[in-house]
């Protein structure tokens, strides 16, 4: 019984760290990859302009890690302006 548990709280964890499609967490996400996108940077390009672990990008563009102000004028100085 304690796996079942066990099962049924990670099943609720890993629900909660989905995005939705038109959440404002999803929609901000999807900004954020468009604006790699049209700069022309992959996740490994960023991460190391940002001297962070891949991950670290993936994580937030995956939504399972949200980004605060500090850290998105950061991202946002590395990507540069948008054309």
């Amino acid at each position: 019984m304690a796996r079942e548990s066990v099962a049924a709280a990670r099943a609720q964890r890993a629900q909660r760290r989905q995005i939705r499609p038109f959440s404002r967490a999803g929609a901000f996400c999807e900004l954020m990859i468009n604006a790699c996108k049209s700069a022309r940077l992959t996740q490994h390009d960023l991460a190391k302009r940002l001297k962070k672990p891949q991950s670290f990008v993936a994580k937030y563009e995956g939504g399972e890690r949200r980004v605060d102000v500090v850290e998105f004028l950061g991202i946002m100085r590395v990507i540069g302006p948008i054309r």
